[in-house]
């Protein structure tokens, strides 16, 4: 009786958990994230992915309680990802985890309905409790980002370069990032699976938008924004 007890006891706790799916296109990451959720008595990873259109195919078959997805993939990048999430799967919770400064990306993944950010350096102390208060119904931001947020709405946004950032496309914003990471506009394409020609094109957007004159100060404000 009592070894049948048992069993049962493990089967509700098993049916309890709640399945996680990530995507990220580091391999060590993904290893390192799933060593830690599947260490939770009430958490488990049900699968991986490292780009978009393999995370797109692997949700519809695994049917994930929420997932955590990288900004920067190979091709389609997160937000992308979460976008067309959002057309077939409207309440699937996602958190964004990105090593990308969260007062530039935060609010746009919001917009994108993103249910949280977090970034990548504090993601092994705050990734769980992250995960859970999702889970739970609410959104998760860091505090440091959520008192931003409520100081921009309060008294209007600033007119810093993150705030004349806003007016950038999501896939604008994502070549002006790899700018700062200094590729070259092939390589920026090769990245994005995109021609070198539409590179450029988004490229010229951006110097539009943001009032720079030369590729010169595209690549100075691109390298000053990564390091902010």
């Amino acid at each position: 009786m009592r070894m049948a007890e048992t069993a049962k006891s493990q089967s509700v706790t098993r049916a309890r958990k709640k399945t996680v799916f990530i995507v990220d296109d580091h391999p060590l990451l993904r290893q390192g994230l799933a060593l830690l959720v599947n260490r939770e008595r009430d958490l488990t990873v049900c699968g991986e992915a490292e780009e978009a259109q393999t995370a797109m195919r692997e949700i519809t078959l695994k049917k994930p309680d929420i997932l955590i997805a990288d900004i920067s993939l190979n091709g389609p990048d997160g937000l992308d990802l979460l976008k067309n999430l959002r057309m077939l799967y409207p309440n699937l919770p996602v958190l964004i985890l990105s090593m990308h400064d969260e007062s530039i990306y935060a609010e746009r993944a919001l917009r994108a309905r993103a249910n949280g950010y977090i970034m990548k350096q504090e993601a092994t102390e705050k990734v769980l409790v992250a995960v859970r208060r999702i889970l739970s119904g609410d959104i998760y931001l860091s505090d440091r980002m959520a008192n931003k947020l409520l100081h921009q709405y309060i008294s209007g946004a600033s007119a810093d370069l993150n705030s004349r950032l806003s007016a950038l496309s999501d896939r604008e914003l994502e070549v002006f990032r790899l700018i700062g990471e200094g590729r070259s506009t092939r390589q920026i394409a090769e990245k994005l699976h995109l021609s070198v020609k539409t590179v450029e094109t988004y490229q010229a957007h951006i110097k539009d938008k943001l009032s720079l004159h030369s590729g010169r100060e595209l690549v100075q404000h691109a390298i000053q924004s990564s390091y902010q």
